[in-house]
């Protein structure tokens, strides 16, 4: 039975907690994971850098590098992208060429021997070819990052048309390139560190990447954010400054531009993040979770909605996130005004997660938010171009890309559920109140509707593209996915369809045994190691599945709990509720609630955990069973006068 003093208590511990991490302009910027991956590239970088031009003012973030790598090293020899990664052969074959790179392979021969020994029983370089397929995206810049480093020969290099990128960028889709939407300047730079080093043998070819190599370079500079990192991207700016520092190209502006931002982003312990920040992001996601709570109210339950605009009222991050919407051509896709990238940072790219994350978090202050006549104007104004930049890049599949219309013939470039279930939220936040023909908007829907149809698996869940699970074989992650598209559902009050009943009916079978959802053993060895989450003996902790071996995250948990939820009062659930309640108390109580996982994917699928997860989908979880138990119509529950 839920005790709803507990459920307070916690709700109320968990909303401090998220406050607290704001920082002093008022938003959320977040942590995210050290990255044994970016490490490699960027101290890789650094040493093409220096290996080209003689400069060793930066060899003491080389020897850093080289040296948390080593410590870092897993049992079986290998790397994962994240210290709570599992090994994989990417970046184990970056962290080997790392190691050549900075000329410590005589100093370093039993990591690279151990190193060598995992690559192997991974396959080799076709073990690492079989880990992508047919995108080239990622598979092509780390061998080429080990064929600098001298770890693999050219020969293993597929060459990439970087001529390509003198098209004017409207074409770039018709193209059908070997690399995703975002990774064109991985294109030009290793596409041209391939043919310096070794140039294809017809010569028509020959002479048509020779007449290119300026034309490109020109593209890649204008690509090139005023932070100097693509994307704010570790892992691409340092592929592109080693692809041209080792290409006779050390003194390009481009290169000067890219060392600058790898030295900036390196961390205090000698590593780097995949990325620098996702500040817009949780920021957004931590407005809209302070509002589950009223949005799960009866508009007569005036006591819940008030506590809750006390909250949002407060807030002072409507006009930074006003701020961050792109209002000009964005250099980088070509995408036109109206999008939200991932950061306020000039190396973000306007995409449809964090641009329909922005509209709902508007929305909300717009609702309960201290807002000025002038903000209340801006806000329409932002609203307007948000929507007609998310209608406007529907693609014609009915769902829903991240970046760029038409561009689906790789994995991180086709319609998402996740992605288009959120773009469907976003737009549905603002009908009736832009300037809008909202039949228009209503036919975006319905399509946008018949592809959540069209995507659902045959047992109900929907798989996301940005978000997985590291414990399952497949590495997908239909606990996120499903919870996603179900919120669209709810916003479009559509949850008596029956592809939202399949989505619940799937939640409800796939709860663990302790009431938790998703994570795996890796969680498991996770809470066991920081010594949290457990009561008595050791090994009879709450976060523990019965088999002793296995743990839900917090973020599926949260996620998983929120979407029942906004299946209502229904008495056949209620014990699978109560049992996710109890385990989110649980978590909190313990502390185990702030412990992130991998769960996200960064391009390319690389692994990363941001800090923010757990603690912003735990305020959104236990606000939205606040603001639906103190409507429960079901069975009596424990304290339930006390709401």
């Amino acid at each position: 039975m839920i005790d709803f003093q507990r459920l307070e208590d916690a709700y109320s511990t968990a909303v401090s907690n998220l406050l607290d991490e704001r920082v002093p302009e008022g938003h959320w910027v977040g942590q995210l994971s050290t990255s044994a991956l970016s490490t490699a590239t960027a101290a890789s970088a650094l040493s093409a850098y220096g290996n080209a031009t003689g400069d060793r003012s930066h060899q003491g973030m080389v020897d850093g590098a080289i040296g948390w790598l080593v410590e870092h090293q897993n049992d079986d020899g290998g790397w994962g992208d994240t210290l709570k990664s599992y090994s994989n052969i990417a970046t184990t074959m970056l962290a080997r060429a790392a190691f050549f790179f900075a000329g410590q392979q005589d100093h370093l021969t039993r990591a690279i021997q151990r190193a060598d020994e995992y690559i192997q029983l991974r396959g080799g370089v076709a073990g690492l070819r079989a880990r992508y397929g047919t995108d080239k995206t990622f598979a092509v810049p780390i061998l080429a990052n080990c064929a600098m480093a001298g770890s693999e020969s050219w020969k293993e290099v597929a060459a990439l048309p970087f001529e390509a990128a003198c098209v004017p960028q409207r074409f770039y889709h018709l193209l059908q390139l070997p690399v995703v939407s975002y990774a064109i300047p991985a294109l030009v730079a290793i596409g041209q560190a391939k043919f310096f080093h070794d140039p294809p043998w017809n010569p028509l070819t020959r002479m048509a990447r020779w007449f290119s190599v300026g034309r490109s370079l020109k593209v890649l500079q204008r690509m090139q954010p005023a932070s100097g990192g693509f994307l704010e991207a570790i892992p691409l700016t340092s592929f592109v400054v080693m692809g041209l520092a080792t290409s006779g190209k050390s003194d390009h502006p481009v290169v000067k531009n890219g060392i600058r931002f790898i030295k900036q982003s390196i961390l205090e312990d000698g590593s780097w993040p995949i990325d620098t920040n996702l500040a817009t992001w949780t920021t957004t996601l931590s407005v809209n979770s302070f509002s589950a709570r009223a949005d799960a109210s009866t508009a007569e339950n005036v006591t819940e909605v008030e506590k809750v605009d006390s909250v949002i009222g407060k807030l002072e991050c409507t006009d930074w996130i006003l701020s961050c919407q792109n209002r000009v051509v964005h250099p980088f896709t070509q995408s036109p005004p109206g999008g939200w990238g991932w950061t306020d940072l000039s190396g973000a790219v306007p995409d449809a997660d964090d641009t329909p994350g922005a509209l709902l978090a508007i929305r909300n202050l717009w609702r309960r938010g201290n807002l000025t006549a002038e903000q209340r104007q801006r806000i329409r104004d932002a609203a307007n171009l948000g929507v007609e930049w998310l209608l406007k890049l529907q693609n014609r599949d009915r769902g829903w890309p991240t970046f760029c219309r038409g561009w689906g013939k790789l994995p991180f470039d086709r319609s998402g559920a996740d992605i288009t279930a959120h773009c469907l939220r976003g737009i549905h936040a603002w009908r009736g109140d832009v300037d809008i023909d909202s039949r228009r908007i209503g036919r975006a829907t319905e399509r946008g509707l018949l592809y959540l149809s069209s995507t659902q698996r045959s047992d109900g869940s929907w798989l996301p593209l940005w978000f997985g699970n590291q414990d399952r074989e497949d590495e997908e992650n239909p606990v996120y996915g499903t919870a996603k598209v179900l919120a669209a559902y709810k916003d479009l009050k559509k949850m008596e369809t029956a592809e939202a009943r399949r989505g619940l009916e799937w939640l409800v079978r796939n709860q663990n045994p302790d009431g938790s959802w998703g994570g795996g053993r890796s969680n498991f060895l996770r809470f066991r190691d920081f010594g949290l989450g457990r009561r008595g003996d050791p090994g009879s902790g709450p976060l523990e599945q019965e088999g002793g071996e296995l743990a839900g995250s917090v973020e599926e948990t949260a996620l998983a709990l929120e979407a029942l939820l906004f299946a209502g009062n229904l008495p056949e659930i209620a014990d699978v509720l109560q049992k996710g309640v109890g385990w989110m108390l649980d978590a909190v109580e313990t502390d185990c609630y702030r412990i992130d996982w991998p769960i996200g994917f960064y391009f390319a699928k690389l692994w990363y955990h941001e800090r923010l997860y757990p603690q912003v989908f735990t305020v959104a979880a236990l606000g939205r069973a606040l603001g639906r138990y103190g409507q429960w119509s079901g069975p009596p529950l424990e304290g339930a006068s006390s709401v």
